[in-house]
């Protein structure tokens, strides 16, 4: 059976970051409040000067006062000691008060730029993050490090002048009992690195086991319909159970290991007492020293000793403050893989020419998702992607919308190529409906605004009456001011689907992506988003992403892929009469659904066409 403490201590982590390199990081974003930081050291340095005065005042009294039967004096040294706590309970809270003042400054700075940076980031990073560990780095490990900046930078700071300024007093005193008391030290500092590095991974994993915590709520209460309908509520509880269990490991093994350390630097505290009272006592009997100066010195070991115990607290704030700024600073170091180049170009209003020229992509680095793509699609022309799930067709549409970049070959929109032009023009002229649809948490009326914040009510209830939304929208009590809940949960799968049509019609984008719009709908639906659609896929270049082929018969191309490569492509008539995989996709399908009178998504766009 192996000794507890060696059993905490056995697993060093091998990623930690000296907290010299923390502190540099985090310094930097102090110091712009460097103004308050200097009243806030000028109050740390009177604090660490009047800590001194009282045990000066009693050897006073002692060794003055009460032989020389001075009442006088003695109203004095009351009078002081008096003024002196008042003078530090003054500047504890100017210190205190100051320097929250800056460590919620720089959390709030600290906090946006991370928000920020998540913005700038590729979708390949959040491919590989669960949603809930990013949401515990922005709350709770910022959270973390805010102690370690308001609380934690300043008492170590106030203890190291107070005990420096201690020392150096004492010495002055008495020189060889101050060495003796000191010859303690080294292992306290030794004890205290030792357990240091354990204390900061055991708090790494305490900040993990947060993380997956808030990732299993994220999960569970987002999805809280699937749980319920599969009646795995049981399952579930199960399953926090679990995490939180892990959790709470976590943490008793990081406050073990602290309340081993504490003890042991108690110990070595007393070890310290026990040198001064032997050899002071002794000094004293020989009158080498005096009563009061004896009386200070323990007086002054006490204070010595109160940073010392205390830094088992800070030690406490530090460790878990600067686990928590490694698991922030990952996310800060962490660069995108699809960036803009240095001088990237505004992309001009566009026609909508979009060429994919020899493209390859793979997500993997092993498997190719999209191989040697060669596509054209003319400004205004309708494209479909058809084939089996996992042939590529969202993959394409992911590569047009720039959130990964081809690993070889090039897209361009008309003759720019998208990785010389910002990812604000780029994407400001597409605009994107899914058979996913994501709406937030707000009103109808702000979902819709989500496509032009800017956009006047005049122009959002335009949009929402050519999406065919006005009318269900006017039939709620609040109208378009009504709450729709998270994702959209109050509304209907057609209502959402006509909210984000008109969201689209509203950003009234040049190249728009369709990605299964009008799957999974009952047939009315369907009716009013496929008038809809027609209205908004008329004058644009789009793509649409379609399963159902009665939806894209009247495509300008239809193209068939297949595990990343294109098949073949033609129109309807031309792809049916060459009885390839396309007529046998058909064949499939209209078999199985038979002839459902399930109307064409494309066909009012076809017979606008045709009538013009």
């Amino acid at each position: 059976m192996r000794w507890p403490v060696r059993h905490l201590l056995e697993e060093p982590s091998k990623t930690t970051q000296p907290i010299g390199h923390i502190y540099r990081r985090l310094w930097r974003d102090a110091w712009v409040h460097k103004g308050i930081m200097v009243l806030a050291g000028m109050c740390v340095l009177l604090d660490s000067l009047l800590n001194l005065v009282i045990p000066q005042l009693v050897r006073v009294t002692i060794d003055t006062v009460i032989p020389q039967q001075a009442f006088g004096a003695l109203w004095w040294v009351v009078v002081g000691i008096l003024g002196t706590a008042a003078g530090l309970g003054i500047l504890a809270y100017l210190r205190s008060y100051l320097m929250s003042l800056v460590g919620q400054r720089v959390i709030f700075t600290l906090r946006n730029r991370l928000y920020e940076h998540l913005q700038s980031l590729s979708m390949r990073f959040f491919d590989s993050r669960r949603t809930g560990e990013l949401m515990s780095r922005v709350t709770s490990d910022v959270g973390s490090l805010q102690q370690l900046i308001t609380s934690g930078v300043m008492e170590i700071i106030t203890d190291f002048l107070t005990f420096v300024a201690i020392v150096v007093l004492l010495l002055w005193t008495d020189w060889q009992l101050t060495l003796l008391l000191l010859c303690t030290f080294p292992l306290m500092i030794l004890t205290t690195r030792r357990f240091g590095q354990h204390i900061r991974g055991a708090y790494r994993k305490v900040q993990q086991t947060i993380a997956d915590v808030n990732d299993h709520l994220q999960q569970t209460i987002s999805a809280v319909r699937l749980v319920k309908s599969f009646a795995n509520e049981k399952y579930e509880i199960d399953r926090f159970q679990e995490q939180n269990r892990r959790s709470m490991e976590a943490n008793l093994k990081a406050v073990r290991l602290w309340s081993i350390f504490f003890p042991i630097i108690d110990v070595m505290n007393h070890l310290g007492t026990v040198v001064v009272i032997a050899f002071g006592a002794r000094q004293v009997m020989l009158g080498r020293l005096s009563l009061g100066s004896l009386v200070a010195f323990l007086s002054y070991l006490q204070q010595l000793h109160r940073p010392i115990r205390r830094f088992g607290r800070i030690m406490n704030v530090v460790q878990q403050g600067a686990a928590s700024a490694e698991r922030i600073f990952d996310i800060l170091d962490t660069e995108p893989d699809v960036t803009e180049k240095p001088g990237a170009i505004q992309l001009p209003p566009v026609r909508g020419h979009v060429e994919f020229e020899n493209v390859t992509f793979s997500y993997d680095g092993q498997h190719d998702a999209v191989s040697g793509l060669t596509l054209s699609i003319r400004p205004g022309m309708t494209l479909a992607l058809v084939g089996p799930s996992g042939a590529g067709k969202s993959t394409v549409a992911s590569l047009l919308m720039r959130f990964y970049d081809p690993d070889q070959g090039r897209i361009t929109i008309d003759g720019h190529d998208i990785r010389d032009v910002t990812l604000e023009s780029l994407r400001s002229q597409m605009g994107v409906v899914s058979q996913e649809i994501i709406l937030l948490s707000g009103t109808v009326r702000e979902n819709i605004a989500y496509g032009r914040p800017e956009a006047s009510f005049d122009e959002i209830v335009e949009a929402a009456k050519a999406a065919n939304a006005h009318e269900f929208i006017t039939a709620f009590p609040k109208g378009y001011e009504t709450e729709i809940g998270e994702r959209g949960v109050r509304l209907s799968g057609g209502q959402r689907q006509r909210i984000a049509i008109a969201r689209a019609l509203l950003k009234d984008p040049r190249i728009l992506i369709l990605d299964e719009a009008t799957s999974q709908l009952d047939s009315e639906s369907e009716h009013l988003i496929q008038e809809a659609l027609a209205r908004l896929l008329k004058g644009r270049t789009s793509l649409v992403i379609a399963h159902r082929l009665s939806t894209i018969q009247s495509a300008d191309l239809i193209v068939v892929m297949e595990r990343g490569k294109i098949l073949e492509m033609g129109t309807h008539e031309e792809l049916l009469a060459r009885s390839g995989r396309y007529a046998a996709l058909h064949a499939v399908q209209f078999r199985r659904d038979g002839p459902s009178g399930r109307g064409d998504a494309l066909a009012g766009r076809a017979r606008s066409k045709s009538s013009s």
